[in-house]
């Protein structure tokens, strides 16, 4: 089936943070006194994570795809687009590579507020061994911004974000964490690089950003080689993890690349780009190519396999669920299973997909697709498709 994709064309501004200093936060950013739970520093392949080289990253973040979809047809709500830090309350950096570290963005997470680098004129990759973790107590407006320069790198060791308003070790900040309004988390003009989640064991999925809770946002950024565990029937999320936003609201991708070329494609056992139980996502002037489902068996996992192997490029299981998206190219990514684009399963058999001046085309693998080519769901699952190639 086709259906032509007719485009326009909407210019985007890319907001770039302050280049000035703070001294509320810089590469010696105190965490309060918060803690952490460390991982393994060793990936699977046994290396140690305190071999990774912040200034040689497993991947070369310059040479990859731009943020977003280049023609980028269609109009930006205000609640999807980037978030205003002229004025922010910590600054990452003095002015120099040198002072922006792995650990002054773990610190300066843990503080909350809007955050900014100050890490030169310069692209730079930093590199973490631990997941820089949100702490429920410090919004309830919370902003990582890049400025475009900065990539946030795992050392193919360790995920990079972390947000979820009921762990107590996060604090619990009110008697109903799994539907309140804050934190509101945006991180935007950024990149997420070389993350690996494969260690978790409580939390899993969520390669480089695990979230639950609150509100989350994604604008200008990229996620490039990022995984997350191999097999499973529901684990996924090779980019991004998400469950239950305040009030069923949907989480806002804009403007931003899961993989985009070959060899930077991200991959997980479901949801190559993201994955999500119960959620709702507008995604926007978006790019999902190249990513990768590889788990086998599907969900629920046919007997004597492990599960999983579908959604390569978004994942939505749950009830009460709704996904749209425009302006958005899906393509080249594969799946095991089901869903080489998108896999869409509401229990309920509620909510809907819409999709608008998008394509999605030259997705490959799997099974199952019972309205449109390269999408799985429900055959009453209400799907509305206009201005769009299918195909």
């Amino acid at each position: 089936m086709r259906i032509r994709l007719l485009l326009g064309i909407l210019s985007f501004t890319i907001v770039a943070c302050g280049g000035g200093t703070s001294s509320t936060a810089d590469s010696s950013v105190s965490d309060g006194g918060r803690t952490d739970s460390a991982r393994p520093r060793t990936d699977a392949g046994g290396r140690d994570a305190g071999s990774v080289d912040a200034s040689n990253p497993l991947t070369d973040p310059e040479a990859g795809p731009p943020a977003g979809n280049p023609a980028a047809p269609c109009a930006i709500p205000p609640e999807a687009g980037p978030e205003d830090v002229s004025s922010p309350d910590h600054v990452i950096g003095d002015g120099t590579p040198a002072s922006c570290s792995g650990d002054a963005v773990v610190a300066a997470v843990a503080l909350g507020g809007v955050i900014t680098f100050d890490c030169g004129p310069d692209p730079i990759t930093i590199t973490l061994d631990r997941p820089a973790k949100i702490f429920n107590d410090t919004g309830p407006r919370i902003v990582i911004d890049g400025g475009g320069l900065v990539t946030l790198s795992g050392g193919g060791t360790t995920r990079i974000l972390y947000m979820n308003t009921c762990d107590s070790d996060q604090v619990w900040t009110t008697s109903h964490c799994d539907n309140q309004d804050s934190p509101q988390l945006t991180v935007q003009n950024l990149t997420f690089l070389d993350a690996d989640s494969r260690s978790e064991t409580e939390y899993d999925g969520g390669g480089a950003v695990w979230v639950r809770g609150g509100r989350f946002k994604v604008v200008n950024s990229r996620f490039f080689n990022n995984v997350c565990a191999d097999t499973g029937p529901d684990v996924g999320g090779a980019g991004i993890r998400v469950f239950s936003q305040f009030d069923g609201l949907p989480v806002y991708v804009t403007n931003t690349t899961f993989g985009g070329a070959e060899g930077y494609g991200n991959t997980c056992s479901n949801g190559g780009g993201i994955s999500s139980i119960g959620t709702s996502w507008t995604i926007l002037n978006s790019n999902f190519a190249y990513n990768h489902a590889i788990g086998n068996g599907g969900n629920p996992m046919t007997a004597g396999t492990p599960g999983g192997g579908s959604g390569g490029a978004i994942y939505n299981d749950g009830n009460t669920m709704t996904l749209s998206i425009c302006g958005t190219l899906i393509q080249h990514n594969d799946v095991v299973q089901h869903g080489s684009a998108i896999f869409f399963v509401s229990n309920d058999h509620t909510g809907d997909i819409r999709i608008d001046k998008s394509t999605i085309t030259g997705n490959t693998g799997g099974s199952w697709y019972p309205t449109y080519p390269q999408i799985s769901n429900h055959d009453d699952t209400p799907i509305v498709v206009t201005d769009s190639t299918i195909e």
